[in-house]
């Protein structure tokens, strides 16, 4: 069950924080007690989810009050209209011939598009470090600190995925700073510390070449102010900021991801794939859940299909690693129209996809140039 944090016990948000310039040493990235969790590279530990007990099957759906919705039938009048409307987009088609072409037969097919989404949350834990301002330390001593997954934190909304990052309780102890030594400054390396270096004008000599008069840049010295540090010979530890030791403590990074499966039925048209996977569609089906089930007895067997397969890609790629919240799958039904026209002696095509009566056209007659893009 999850535990609530006390005020004492609250988790810091760290989703603004810059990350750190150098990694924590070697010897920080021990293991944390008593966690299940899997190593990975960098210090990084993974941490399995706890078990969640399956749900129960939904019993099985009667499709036939799902598929009485129907998409409108596409008419010559609409299937010009689409045609006018994609020619008047394009700065070198002609509507003369979209307007006088002869619509001779329409071929229409509905496609039906499924959609799987899984909402999942992986938890990942790793050192980090802050520069140290003497301010109170939540280590072990102040109590043991909560396993990763018993830590609660505001959800973003299903299906929008994010990464947050949070700062352990009781998870912090205090060390020298690793870069500087715990002195807060080191040697500069422009100047290696004498805080003056050659001159680039007159390399030193003091004297420009051929030229009798003194270097106007060093004033004749030879030498000019290390730009690196401003002359003082040394500089801030950008590690610690000055602050000579640093906070060490675990960062929780959480991430939620919406992973996507889609599938659109075959068809017998010559139309793109790609145009109608983004097609927009007619909702038919709507499932969503903490955990969603396989479709069975869909009309369309690869609908069947596809929805047993997306479901068992996701298992896979997220058992144990991830925690899913939330589930969806959705049918769409996709109309598609292919138009044979003839105009000026010639025989073609044109498709209308979507219920927005999107175009795609290969060879239109009146096109003037070849620049334009034909989706």
């Amino acid at each position: 069950m999850d535990r609530d944090l006390s005020d004492e016990d609250s988790v810091v948000d760290l989703s603004f924080e810059a990350e750190s310039p150098l990694a924590p040493p070697a010897e920080l990235l021990e293991r944390l007690p008593s966690y299940d969790c899997l190593f990975q590279g960098g210090g990084r530990q993974i941490f399995f989810p706890p078990l969640e007990a399956p749900g129960r099957p939904e019993e099985p759906r009667c499709w036939s009050s799902f598929l009485e919705q129907r998409v409108p039938v596409v008419t010559e009048e609409v299937a010009r209209e689409a045609l006018l409307s994609f020619v008047n987009s394009k700065c070198c088609y002609g509507s003369t011939a979209a307007g006088d072409l002869i619509i001779q037969e329409l071929k229409q097919q509905t496609l039906c598009r499924y959609r799987l989404e899984t909402f999942s949350e992986s938890r990942i834990s790793e050192w980090t470090f802050q520069p140290f301002t003497k301010h109170s330390v939540d280590g072990p001593q102040r109590g043991t600190s909560p396993r990763l997954w018993d830590i609660k934190v505001q959800v973003p909304p299903m299906f929008q995925e994010d990464v947050r990052k949070f700062q352990v309780p009781h998870s912090s102890l205090v060390k020298e700073c690793h870069k500087c030594h715990g002195r807060g400054r080191y040697k500069c390396s422009g100047c290696h510390g004498a805080g003056m270096v050659r001159c680039p004008s007159c390399c030193g000599a003091k004297r420009r070449a051929k030229q009798p008069r003194r270097c106007q840049m060093c004033s004749g010295c030879g030498r000019r102010r290390c730009s690196t540090c401003s002359g003082r010979g040394n500089k801030t530890c950008a590690t610690c900021k000055g602050e000579k030791k640093l906070l060490h403590f675990i960062q929780l990074v959480i991430m939620w991801k919406n992973s996507l499966f889609e599938f659109v039925s075959e068809h017998r048209l010559n139309c793109p794939g790609e145009l109608l996977a983004k097609a927009k569609g007619e909702n038919l089906f709507k499932d969503e859940n903490t955990v969603v089930y396989p479709l069975v007895d869909f009309p369309l067997r690869e609908i069947s299909l596809a929805s047993q397969r997306g479901l068992a890609q996701h298992s896979a790629a997220l058992a144990s690693r991830a925690r899913v919240l939330q589930q969806r799958q959705t049918i769409e039904l996709i109309p598609l129209t292919e138009v044979h026209y003839w105009y000026q002696g010639k025989t073609n095509v044109y498709y209308i996809y979507g219920t927005d009566h999107r175009v795609y056209v290969a060879d239109y007659p009146e096109r003037y140039c070849c620049g334009c893009t034909i989706i």
